[in-house]
């Protein structure tokens, strides 16, 4: 894997600078000169489809209880920025849709299903279709009935499986269900696995990087790309090798 096409993906946007999910965190990273943006979507008591990864508003905005008992509209009256910092008091819960609108056609949106409400996966791909946006999205979910749904209903769309271990099994299931990427939780990626999975045909994308020293290993792996929540270490990383690098 060249340096140069190594995938820098903003984990829920630049997450380590600005508060998930949001706006704020989605321009940032674009400003860092990231072109590759991680997301998550869930379903609303009305239908639509909306960014945040808690099942719960408590973490990450000033409601409580579970996002699929909130529609849209009561969403948006939350603030999903002060708890990050009170510099970003006004930002919201993104529609889904807003994001399409935004950012389809300044970067590739790596969307993350979690929502296993019957027929979500389908609302998920006509809004990709509304927004012309079916080669700038990849749809990627830990549960792998969402990518078997996304796989029967878009077969053009690119899909990816994240998982926390690479078996046999597993990567026989991947190649039958025809998914594009495995996602392998990155303490786990090493370049053994890399070059069995790339033997196979697969991308290989790592996921939870919590530090530099665990960035720089997968780097060195050999995987396509990773996503990451200082987008701005990895491509500075990427720029100037091994010399460039940060200390932890």
């Amino acid at each position: 894997m060249e340096r140069s096409t190594f995938l820098t993906i903003a984990h829920r946007g630049a997450s380590a600078y600005a508060p998930e999910n949001t706006f704020a965190a989605f321009e940032l990273a674009l400003q860092m000169g990231v072109r590759h943006i991680e997301l998550d979507v869930r379903v609303t008591a009305d239908g639509q489809a909306v960014v945040i990864h808690d099942e719960t508003l408590d973490r990450t905005t000033s409601g409580a209880g579970p996002v699929a008992q909130r529609s849209l509209a009561e969403l948006k009256e939350f603030d999903a920025g002060s708890w990050f910092d009170s510099r970003f008091a006004s930002e919201q819960v993104p529609a889904f849709t807003e994001v399409l609108e935004r950012y389809a056609k300044l970067a590739h949106l790596h969307t993350e299903i979690k929502s296993g409400q019957v027929g979500f996966c389908k609302h998920i791909i006509d809004e990709i279709h509304q927004h012309g946006a079916e080669q700038r999205v990849t749809i990627t979910a830990f549960e792998l009935a969402h990518l078997v749904e996304v796989r029967r209903l878009a077969p053009n769309l690119s899909t990816g499986w994240l998982v926390r271990n690479i078996t046999e099994e597993l990567i026989a299931t991947a190649k039958r269900m025809g998914i594009d990427q495995l996602c392998p939780q990155a303490s786990t990626v090493s370049p053994e696995i890399v070059r069995l999975l790339h033997n196979e045909g697969f991308t290989v994308r790592a996921w939870g990087v919590p530090s530099e020293a665990v960035m720089r290993a997968v780097v060195r792996s050999g995987a396509d790309g990773m996503t990451v929540n200082f987008p701005d270490k990895l491509i500075h990383y990427l720029a100037m090798g091994e010399k460039g690098s940060t200390p932890i």
